[in-house]
């Protein structure tokens, strides 16, 4: 009878507990919810403000597999939050991880909304395209140079995805992935596997400018994790830790070497890149 008595008691403390965890990240119907706001580009709403990491993690996931059906398949992946001024305004001394769509990655010179999303803004980026599964195994910034085949000219296309006022986190941030929403890739530069090559990504500097040639920022290589290829390592370590390898062709976002940018319409924005080799530029132009 006891024993009864003790099983009926778990059973029931365990359906009390499965609705709370079910609720942390988020049920179908709020998930849907999620995905028409950022499919509308209308802000997300709903996010618990105390919503912590591992429930965050939780929710990325199970948005990306939604907006697969939306964008096409993950092409890549980004790292957010790489820069000290983006962590510090939103508390948070890490990077984090999203996912990268096939269809939402489009070519210099695109033509592109102003309002792309709930709350739109550009990042000077960096994407380099993994041509080796060896990037896997990567620790230092002469294997990654040995596994990657190219480094690209990157304007991201990121959405802060909540209302004006609304408290944001880096669990939400997290949640909504990383607020990606695509980007403009300019023409690639061939990596050499070089020390030199490393030198000179890390000395080269990244200038964002808008059509009247106004520089609006000017930040050095290093702005991201103190060396760009730092970013890819971080990539492949999280990447690992979830299980997932990356393939040859995957592409990955290094961060935001500017502040986030808000675009305005009829301006036209490029990012240069000197110090590399070959003048590498990209532009993309809001209407």
């Amino acid at each position: 009878m006891r024993d009864r008595l003790a099983r009926a008691v778990f059973v029931a403390a365990l359906s009390l507990l499965a609705p709370v965890a079910a609720a942390a990240c988020l049920d179908e119907g709020r998930i849907e919810a999620m995905v028409e706001a950022w499919r509308a580009a209308e802000p997300i709403r709903g996010l618990p403000p105390e919503l912590g990491m591992k429930d965050a993690l939780c929710i990325r996931d199970r948005l990306v597999d939604r907006l697969k059906t939306l964008y096409g398949r993950v092409s890549g992946y980004k790292a957010g939050l790489t820069n000290k001024a983006v962590q510090q305004r939103f508390g948070y001394a890490s990077p984090v991880r999203g996912a990268l769509f096939e269809n939402t990655l489009l070519s210099h010179g695109a033509l592109v909304p102003a309002r792309f999303g709930a709350r739109p803004v550009i990042e000077a980026d960096l994407l380099v395209e993994v041509g080796d599964e060896a990037i896997n195994e990567a620790h230092s910034h002469l294997d990654a140079l040995k596994a990657l085949a190219r480094v690209m000219p990157f304007i991201e296309l990121a959405d802060l995805g909540f209302a004006e006022g609304e408290p944001i986190t880096a669990p939400k941030i997290v949640a909504i992935n990383v607020g990606a929403r695509g980007g403009i890739i300019g023409r690639p530069v061939a990596v050499e596997a070089s020390q030199a090559f490393a030198d000179m990504l890390a000395g080269m500097r990244v200038v964002l400018t808008d059509d009247t040639g106004k520089e609006i920022s000017n930040s050095p290589g290093t702005a991201i994790l103190e060396h760009p290829l730092n970013a890819v390592i971080w990539l492949v370590r999280d990447l690992r830790q979830s299980g997932i390898r990356l393939k040859p062709g995957d592409q990955l976002s290094l961060g935001s070497f500017s502040p986030l940018v808000a675009p305005r319409p009829s301006v036209t924005y490029t990012v240069r890149y000197p110090g590399l080799p070959g003048g590498p530029h990209v532009s993309v132009r809001f209407k």
